[in-house]
């Protein structure tokens, strides 16, 4: 048998591909090679080629996590790996499988039309299946990470493709194994174990504020709806007006700190952190700084709220990391609190 025919197709190559639609920042960014990956298959004899060639290289799923710059030199590789699959199911859970490069809203709205709730909390934040764990993507209550079952990627150091279970994974407030070991990891696949037992999550006071006394055992449907209201209300839609959401993590300070901080700022607002500590919401400290609403040229904090940075048209990274430089230095100053940048920067 020729195996040349069972080989696979080789990724897509454009070069000099301008990648202002495919960053939610609406950022002017060039990259010198872009490959374009539909099957996983496809990885072993592209990054042996970039290796061959000496060429650098990072993947863009998305775009909605990342601050690009002008150029990016080497290789860029876009992941466009398809497709969502229920492999098992047993009397507790349902396994479900899907390719990293499938919109993740799209896939929490395809999870609910298939009877599969417990990602409604996670509605409409923007990006991929793929980048979603590396950040461990999290919303009102709930973290992606608590939903994974294990991971395929394609392992750069290794050359060769690994499972990763999701203890392995390390995951943390918004962080992750993968993201502590940039540029060796390729997400390909993510493996979901789902619950059959559903809860609905509500702790979270803005979303509880959706439900009155009468609706108090809300459906997860209904949960999904109430997350794209108050989403669509607190953040500007990238379409119209660049941003990659929130720009900052919220950080996490000792009791003692939070208790020091709530006796000289009376209505600073915490919530309990899984590790005992206290989380403060970031954009109350930015806006009690007098950034909320504030532009600088062509990029400024958006009105409605003061966690998420825009870009008005015409911003660069550099812009836009500037002022964000000046936002975490005035946090530092007024409150003793350091900011961590969220998005990945390029």
């Amino acid at each position: 048998m020729n195996s040349a025919k069972n080989a696979p197709n080789p990724a897509k190559l454009t070069p000099n591909l301008g990648l202002k639609h495919r960053n939610s920042f609406g950022l002017d960014s060039m990259a010198e090679f872009a490959y374009e990956i539909t099957s996983a298959d496809q990885l072993p004899a592209l990054m042996k080629e970039l290796g061959d060639k000496k060429l650098a290289w990072r993947v863009l799923g998305g775009g909605s996590n990342v601050i690009l710059p002008e150029s990016l030199p080497g290789a860029t590789i876009l992941i466009n790996i398809l497709g969502q699959d229920l492999v098992k199911s047993d009397d507790t859970y349902s396994w479900l499988s899907v390719g990293a490069g499938v919109n993740w809203h799209e896939l929490v709205s395809w999870t609910l039309e298939h009877n599969l709730p417990g990602f409604e909390n996670l509605a409409l934040i923007p990006g991929t299946v793929g980048a979603a764990p590396i950040q461990n993507i999290g919303a009102y209550g709930v973290e992606i990470g608590e939903y994974i079952d294990s991971i395929e990627v394609f392992d750069s150091a290794a050359h060769a493709f690994v499972t990763l279970p999701q203890e392995a994974c390390q995951f943390a407030y918004r962080d992750s194994y993968f993201k502590k070991n940039p540029n060796r990891f390729i997400v390909t696949k993510v493996v979901f174990k789902i619950p059959k037992v559903w809860h609905a999550r509500l702790h979270y006071a803005d979303l509880a504020k959706q439900f009155s006394e009468s609706n108090s055992s809300p459906s997860a449907k209904q949960i999904f709806d109430a997350v794209c209201t108050i989403r669509s209300k607190k953040l500007p839609d990238p379409k119209v007006i660049g941003n990659a959401g929130s720009f900052f993590q919220n950080p996490i300070v000792s009791n003692e700190q939070c208790e020091q901080l709530i006796q000289q700022f009376p209505n600073l607002i915490s919530y309990p952190d899984d590790n005992g500590k206290r989380k403060l919401a970031a954009g109350w400290l930015i806006d009690q700084c007098g950034f909320k609403g504030k532009r600088i040229g062509t990029v400024g904090v958006y009105e409605k709220q003061a966690l998420v940075l825009v870009n008005h048209g015409g911003g660069t990274s550099t812009d836009i990391l500037n002022l964000a430089k000046s936002i975490q230095e005035e946090v530092l100053k007024k409150f003793n609190v350091k900011l961590e940048i969220e998005p990945n920067i390029l």
